[in-house]
């Protein structure tokens, strides 16, 4: 059977492309207004604002784990994508209900009701998502990281339109405006999703199609899966309220997770792949540092940008939200770039290991802070800081995030034994979710003192920003040191197809597929 492609890629990937484009369309729209939402509306202080940022950001990224599991063991990427779908577009609506704000409003159990709905609808789709764009090619081709590169920038192309969108509506008209346009955003990469299926060629479909319709207790198993999502919802509710308790939960269960990683990698893998798996936890623990740095700019640098950054261009003041926009709008222009330019060196032998690409990517989101503290610094604390300054640390943070991200996306894939392909996807999401939390604890010593104004307050962003800055510049240049040594134990000269393990769909399209595993790598050496 003849592959059907558009500009040499499955057609697939443009349904991929365009249902996460939407869906980062809703997320990123609302999160630009998350943190204003919060100290406006709710009248929340900066510091418990912060906190409540990075465990509701947290949550979306521990998700996942769950997620990826019930995926790989029942529902199969798709099914799982459809489900996490319908509930994210019902928590985006859910955000249009503002009542008249104040933490007295019993609206605001509705507010804890849409975010608790969008957790658990990101937990079924984020990772799966993801591991489908994987499926869709044999594990040594050449195209694999340029997918996910394209697959990044539909992500950012979401982004960017979502944040200009909402956070204009949200900040001129109204904040159910500006979420209830999120909400048709969700619903549109719904649509794209379902109305695409035919293009996905059987990916990401249950291993075991008749477990799902056994009966447990007169139930089918798959529709217990469902009430199992909607009783997560009910548990998020109450969780997202008590920040608290998310950080010990992340802790513990990060432990055990990392642990069971590790079980199994002892106990059940060879030694190349247990090697494999060692990589990977090396990469997830780097995760919450550049993170934690990274995600500032929906909490700390967006309340920077909106109270101490001079914001006016040509007579106009430029929407504090629209900030959130650079960050996309950068790499759309540096993906192709970035993409172009891993593939030209690793044809020369050149390009920089995955580990080395982490710690030039640490050392990127480092410089940024101290190069935004720097400029602020020159300036003088009684004047207000040129937008400029913002838009640099965004391109450095971009540089960074496009050495990490997208590269580590394709490592989870790329390394992970077939049967754990949702798992570590999940995990890698788990790992996100940690940074996410360490950039609320951030956010929140940087606002402590609660102030809206004066040197006082804008001294103390600088002062923390500065030293987290140089934390992570350090972090950065030992894993520089180390990535020789961690880049022998992904043993890329022998990845072999598991040709053991078919995938649904495999044998009508002739085309062995490991799920999940990626890329172009291996294929260098």
């Amino acid at each position: 059977m003849t592959e059907k492609t558009f500009l040499g890629h499955p057609l697939g990937l443009i349904i991929l492309f365009f249902a996460e484009m939407w869906e980062r369309f809703s997320y990123y729209g609302m999160r630009a207004l998350l943190i204003f939402y919060l100290t406006k509306h709710w009248l929340f202080s900066d510091s418990d604002a912060s906190v409540i940022y990075g465990a509701y950001t947290s949550l979306v990224y521990i998700t996942p784990v769950l997620g990826g599991w019930l995926a790989d063991k029942y529902l199969g990427q798709r099914k799982a994508v459809m489900f996490g779908a319908v509930v994210l577009t019902l928590g985006h609506a859910l955000m249009a209900f503002e009542g008249n704000g104040g933490q007295g409003d019993p609206t605001i159990n509705i507010f804890w009701l849409a975010l608790a709905f969008i957790i658990v609808g990101s937990g079924f789709l984020k990772g799966n998502i993801s591991v489908i764009v994987g499926q869709l090619y044999p594990i040594k081709d050449v195209r694999r990281d340029g997918a996910y590169t394209i697959f990044y920038m539909g992500i950012n192309l979401g982004s960017l339109i979502g944040v200009l969108i909402t956070g204009y509506l949200g900040e001129h008209y109204g904040w159910s405006y500006g979420f209830g346009a999120a909400g048709i955003g969700m619903l549109l990469g719904l649509v794209v999703f379902v109305l695409g299926k035919p293009l996905l060629l059987g990916k990401g479909e249950p291993h075991n199609p008749a477990l799902l319709k056994e009966r447990v207790a007169g139930v089918p198993r798959e529709w217990l899966v469902y009430l199992a999502g909607v009783a997560a919802i009910g548990v998020l509710w109450l969780l997202i309220q008590y920040q608290a308790v998310v950080g010990w939960l992340l802790g513990i269960s990060g432990l055990a997770l990392l642990g069971y990683i590790a079980f199994i990698a002892f106990t059940k893998l060879s030694k190349r792949e247990r090697d494999r798996i060692l990589v990977i936890i090396f990469l997830l623990v780097l995760q919450p540092v550049f993170w934690g740095l990274f995600e500032q700019a929906g909490a700390s640098v967006n309340l920077y940008t909106d109270r101490y950054v001079d914001r006016m261009l040509f007579g106009w003041e430029v929407p504090a939200t629209w900030f959130q926009s650079v960050n996309s709008a950068f790499i759309l222009l540096f993906g192709p770039v970035f993409a172009w330019t891993w593939t030209s060196l690793g044809r020369r032998g050149l390009e920089p290991s995955t580990p080395a690409k982490f710690g030039i990517g640490i050392i990127l989101v480092g410089l940024g802070f101290m190069a935004l503290n720097w400029g602020a610094q020159a300036m003088g604390v009684d004047v207000q800081t040129s937008m400029w300054l913002i838009v640099l640390l965004y391109l450095l943070h971009t540089m960074g995030e496009l050495s990490l991200s997208p590269v580590g996306l394709s490592a989870m894939n790329r390394l992970a034994p077939w049967h754990m392909a949702g798992l570590i996807m999940g995990g890698w999401f788990f790992a996100t979710a940690g940074g996410n939390f360490v950039a609320g604890q951030i956010s929140a010593l940087a606002g402590a003192d609660g102030a809206e104004g004066g040197e006082a307050a804008k001294e103390l962003y600088l002062q923390v920003w500065n030293t987290v800055g140089w934390i992570a510049f350090g972090i950065g240049i030992a894993v520089l040191l180390v990535s020789p040594f961690i880049k022998k134990l992904q043993h890329l000269d022998t990845l072999e197809e598991d040709t053991d393990h078919a995938m649904a769909g495999e044998s009508e399209l002739a085309e062995p597929q490991a799920a999940g595993r990626d890329t172009w790598e291996e294929t260098r050496r």
